[in-house]
């Protein structure tokens, strides 16, 4: 699935420069190294404010209590996701509510989200948090629609979109803020767990950096209650040094994806969708967008048969997820059953995320579509 040697070893000598520096200055836990990356991080995606912290998830968490998203609240997010989603919703305070994706993008519908907010009792509706599920924007026109009818605000879930892009705007400038991932897995990656906030909000971004560390502004005198959600050094130093490739590895990622859209199409694998038939159905752009294709995931039926095929052949895949969030044992109270989100779970039954990284090879990428093919015939 992922082989971070190949990127790893010829970066070798500037991210251990980076990381002797850190060590040399004694530096660890935030201060100037945290600041560097936190300036060149804003600046590359236009956001007037970036707030490193320890995880995306506690990104998410700080997102949600900065912006004042608390008990007496509720948050509407999408079943199909990663648990951080409606675990930072609970862990904020607030009550999660869901609803379907769209099954083209498998992202968050907004008519769906309209839908829930015209029948949702109990808590009121203070936030939406859709998720640019696997590098693709939610579709923010139809949630700035929403924005503007209702004064929701709007949290984007952007871990696994650095460098993606809606009508020319960056992912993590979208919305009142939004939470970035930088877990080894990411196009952005970290050398552990390592996460962010971006914001346009002056305010809100102060309250970011309080809530980081304990709720202090000053040293020992805490203003409220917060977290101990720091960024170390040593991880601000090894992003500060992919930062500068970032772009490129997400071109490479680009022309990836449009190798493998070539081949299957080649072999002639291919459903229109959005739901798989006979073939497959693969990952498409929105119009106007851009993808930042974290990950490479198709539909199909008969999926985990497919996924055991490739593994006898020594090809990774990984399904990204295979139960949707309102049918985790850890969410059953609260109170939706098997049904309730169709597209959701049709998708968990079908999705299958095939190997790449910006190294991959054109030999490993004929490799694996040859395999489906044999699967498929």
């Amino acid at each position: 699935m992922l082989d971070l040697r190949r990127q790893y070893e010829p970066l070798r000598q500037e991210l251990l420069q980076a990381i002797g520096h850190v060590l040399e200055t004694q530096h660890f836990i935030l201060g100037e190294p945290v600041a560097a990356f936190e300036r060149a991080a804003a600046q590359q995606l236009g956001v007037a404010h970036a707030v490193g912290c320890s995880s995306g998830t506690d990104a998410l968490w700080l997102a949600l209590a900065g912006a004042g998203i608390g008990d007496g609240a509720s948050v509407i997010t999408t079943p199909f996701s990663f648990f951080a989603s409606i675990s930072a919703i609970l862990r904020a305070g607030a009550a999660p509510v869901l609803a379907d994706i769209d099954p083209a993008t498998l992202n968050l519908n907004p008519a769906a989200v309209e839908t829930v907010l015209e029948g949702t009792r109990g808590p009121a509706v203070k936030a939406i948090l859709p998720v640019h599920l696997y590098g693709q924007c939610a579709d923010w026109t139809g949630f700035e629609r929403i924005r503007a009818a209702s004064g929701l605000k709007l949290i984007e879930d952007a871990a696994q979109a650095w460098g993606a892009e809606w009508q020319g705007v960056k992912a993590g400038s979208l919305g009142d803020a939004a939470a970035f991932s930088f877990y080894p897995t990411k196009n952005l990656s970290a050398a552990g767990d390592a996460g962010m906030v971006t914001t346009n909000d002056d305010a809100l971004a102060e309250r970011l950096r309080t809530l980081r560390q304990h709720g202090m502004r000053r040293r020992y005198f805490h203003d409220e209650v917060g977290w101990n959600a720091r960024l170390d050094s040593l991880q601000a130093a090894i992003l500060h040094v992919k930062l500068k490739y970032v772009d490129g590895w997400n071109r490479a990622r680009r022309a990836l994806a449009k190798r493998y859209h070539a081949l299957f199409h080649a072999a002639g694998l291919v459903d229109c969708g959005p739901w798989p038939e006979h073939g497959i159905v693969l990952p498409h752009e929105f119009i106007g967008s851009r993808h930042a294709w974290h990950q490479y995931v198709i539909r199909v039926r008969r999926r985990d048969a497919l996924r055991e095929f490739l593994s006898e052949r020594g090809i990774g895949s990984e399904i990204y997820y295979p139960v949707p969030l309102h049918l985790q044992q850890a969410l059953k109270g609260l109170g939706y059953a098997e049904g309730d989100f169709p597209e959701a779970e049709r998708a968990a039954r079908e999705v299958l995320a095939l190997p790449f990284f910006p190294e991959l090879r054109d030999d490993e990428q004929q490799a694996v579509v040859a395999a489906v093919a044999d699967f498929l015939s």
